[in-house]
């Protein structure tokens, strides 16, 4: 089945080059008449003269009339911006629905207005920007066709001004904070509404659905009366100055007294091309991961936060699958230093785009870790309406290191390299997606099993989801800047989804999903399968029930504790085998006091029993402060040496937001399998544009008997200079 999809892949793609879906759905923008003013008031004659966007479409509930609530949108522009400004129509009166001032807010949680940018109008990357109804920002990169990238930040302002029978956005976007090719005068675009006392989601050109409104392959057209302004020399330079302390109680060392400078530079190579530099970058205010109870075998996966990594990060991040990353950032100057970085992404031209990566990081004498260089290389190419062509190249490489001088420090390679090719198929309508790659890997002393190759195809429409995965690890397979947890491994995973819709009653939709996933060694031996069989339920008050039940089959492929705690392990070669099942539930969100739960039932390694109740309350009071506590109990019953084992993990999140510039977040995480309670607050003060000062405190803490184990104070300034 490996070479299956290929020959499926390009059938489809020929025969599904189709138009663009909503090129009919036009909106021509026209030079500004007269200033703007940014106040969220449209009282400027430009806005007056400028053609609106109205009527918009409903897509949730069902997508199969006009929104019940009424939104406007008008666009200008001047020599240096880009400017919108949305009119939200309200039908029902009352307080708006506000999580809080946070930057990149929840969507479902907010009444909110949003649009997407398609500066190629190549249905395939872009930009998001918008606000919630109290004036709360949203910014993003968009990938994949409609996936959002809310870590982006960039400079723009935004206000937003609120009267009893309407909210009004306006915006404006510097051409120099967005990436676009010069000479193109038909843009994709789109405009998003979320009125969550009406339960409607709206959009201006219609999208089904079963997909986002952020789905590109669904937006209209922005014709220019002329073409956009040159962005012309755009180069920021973004410097930080940083003090702190930190102090490891548990190995009673000194305080540590930090003093670090240093900065990033974005250059403009071209209006769509984009060079970032940084010079010993530092991270300290990045949100620390939220802990998990790990009763996994393998590796968990936790997402890129840094900034320097996080423009066009789909060119280097999203080749492969999610167990099959040949490249990873988080690989790189985690737990050691960087000393410089270059990163130059974006679009040659509506066909091409490329990133390429490189950076140095120092070496670590304790553990004998060299200097190390990581370049990345990512080519991609469009091919038919919206799928591509990526290359990639990984390679990592030991600077002046001579394995095994010291016995007793580790042994690390002297380089390791990966090579990939793959084909990501989207049709016209995004109905047909998937994905068919292939990439091999090069360590020394290994020659045989070091490639993977997997595939899949997706068929999307409003009542049915179809599709086949399989993925394929060699035994000798190494991506050390990559994220692989497992190798050896043949996996095979088909999915079937079917929805009914109810003309009437509380029920919107409802209906089954059946998804096996099996797995073989190279000799086709069955070593895992799962089966789900899951149910779902979405409620017209945009609640969400689903209940399932599963059976499990796992061959031990090496000692496993089934804890993670260090007791003992089961024998390489065991056979376990279990039923369970669980349920899931999210809470409307038109309420201030919101909740999820989840539970799982049954069966576990070594005939054992294991419950999971996990669950989120949450309490808004608009729009300062958001409270939330998430919890996770785990009750596992394991024969001797193990015994029953509970597990608790609790973490509660205090976010005030005084100002939409203004933000205060404390976040406690008390975990019991690692023995370790965490206690990380942030004071950000977004005094400019994309310029912060952070006050960040960290503790960390044995919980029995209650005693530090190390501490930290970090002050740091960054500054945001447009040359």
């Amino acid at each position: 089945m490996r070479y299956f999809l290929f020959p499926a892949f390009c059938f489809i793609s020929c025969f599904l080059m189709a138009q663009k879906k909503n090129s009919a759905f036009q909106l021509h923008i026209k030079k500004a008449t007269s200033p703007i003013i940014i106040d969220g008031a449209m009282a400027e004659e430009s806005w007056h003269n400028a053609e609106a966007a109205d009527n918009f479409f409903m897509v949730l509930p069902m997508d199969t009339s006009h929104a019940k609530v009424r939104t406007e949108v008008r666009m200008t522009y001047d020599s240096v911006n880009l400017y919108i400004i949305a009119i939200c129509y309200l039908n029902k009166s009352g307080p708006y629905m506000i999580e809080s001032l946070r930057r990149d807010f929840v969507f479902g949680k907010n009444d909110n207005f949003i649009f997407f940018i398609d500066p190629f109008d190549d249905r395939t990357n872009g930009f998001t920007f918008g606000a919630n109804a109290a004036g709360a920002q949203w910014d993003g990169t968009l990938y994949n066709g409609g996936s959002a990238d809310l870590s982006w930040d960039n400079k723009w302002t935004s206000a937003v001004r609120n009267f009893p029978d309407q909210w009004i956005f306006e915006a404006a976007i510097p051409f120099k904070s967005i990436r676009y090719k010069k000479g193109i005068t038909n843009w994709g675009i789109n405009f998003s509404r979320l009125d969550i006392k009406v339960a409607e989601k709206s959009a201006w050109a219609p999208v089904p659905r079963q997909f986002p409104t952020a789905s590109l392959a669904y937006t209209g057209n922005l014709i220019w009366d002329a073409t956009p302004p040159d962005a012309g020399s755009n180069i920021s330079v973004i410097p930080y100055v940083l003090g702190g302390l930190n102090k490891d109680y548990a190995n009673r060392t000194k305080t540590d007294y930090r003093k670090d400078i240093g900065a990033d530079a974005k250059v403009a190579v071209t209006s769509s091309l984009n060079l970032d530099l940084t010079v010993n970058p530092d991270f300290s205010q990045v949100e620390v991961d939220r802990q998990v109870t790990n009763l996994d075998r393998f590796e968990l996966f936790f997402p890129e936060r840094r900034q320097f990594f996080l423009e066009n990060a789909d060119l280097f991040a999203n080749f492969g699958y999610t167990n099959i990353r040949p490249f990873f950032s988080r690989r790189i100057g985690l737990g050691v230093p960087i000393n410089y970085g270059a990163r130059l992404s974006g679009s040659i031209d509506k066909n091409w785009r490329i990133g390429l990566m490189d950076m140095q990081t120092k070496s670590v004498s304790e553990t004998g870790l060299p200097a190390q260089n990581f370049a990345v290389l990512a080519l991609q190419r469009r091919v038919f309406a919206r799928s591509n062509i990526r290359f990639m190249l990984v390679n990592k490489q030991s600077i002046d290191y001579r394995p095994g001088q010291d016995s007793g420090k580790p042994v690390y390679n002297l380089y390791n390299r990966n090579f990939g090719l793959e084909y990501n198929l989207a049709s016209a309508n995004n109905k047909w997606t998937g994905k068919a790659m292939m990439v091999k890997s090069f360590s020394p002393g290994k020659s045989s099993g070091d490639f993977a190759q997997a595939a899949n195809l997706q068929y999307t429409t409003k009542k049915w989801i179809a599709s086949w995965q399989h993925e394929y690890v060699g035994k000798s397979y190494n991506a050390e800047v990559g994220y692989v947890p497992r190798n050896n491994y043949i996996k095979v995973n088909p999915l079937v989804s079917y929805l009914f819709f109810p003309k009437s009653g509380k029920v919107l939709s409802h209906g089954p999903t059946i998804s096996p996933t099996y797995y073989f060694n190279e000799s086709l031996h069955r070593t895992d399968n799962e089966t789900i069989l899951l149910y779902k339920l979405n409620f017209r008050d945009q609640s969400l029930f689903d209940a399932w039940v599963g059976r499990d089959y796992v061959e031990l492929l090496k000692p496993f504790d089934p804890t993670n705690s260090g007791k003992d392990t089961l024998a390489t070669g065991s056979k376990h085998s279990w039923n369970a099942w669980g349920t899931d539930y999210i809470s409307k969100p038109q309420k201030l006091f919101t909740f999820l739960f989840s539970t799982r039932y049954g069966g576990y390694y070594a005939d054992g029993k294991r419950l999971n109740i996990s669950g989120e309350i949450g309490y808004r009071f608009q729009p300062y402060v958001s409270i939330n506590l998430s919890t996770s109990y785990n009750n596992i019953k394991l024969p001797q040496p193990w015994g029953t084992t509970n597990f608790w993990l609790i973490g509660p999140r205090i976010d005030v937001t005084f100002t939409n510039k203004l933000f205060f977040t404390t976040f406690v995480q008390y975990n019991d399998q690692q023995k370790n309670i965490n206690l990380n607050t942030r004071l950000q003060w977004r005094y400019k544009p994309a310029s912060d000062l952070f006050l960040v405190y960290t503790d960390n803490y044995y919980p029995a008997p209650l005693s530090v184990r190390n501490r930290a104070l970090v002050l740091k300034f960054t500054y945001w200079w447009n040359m």
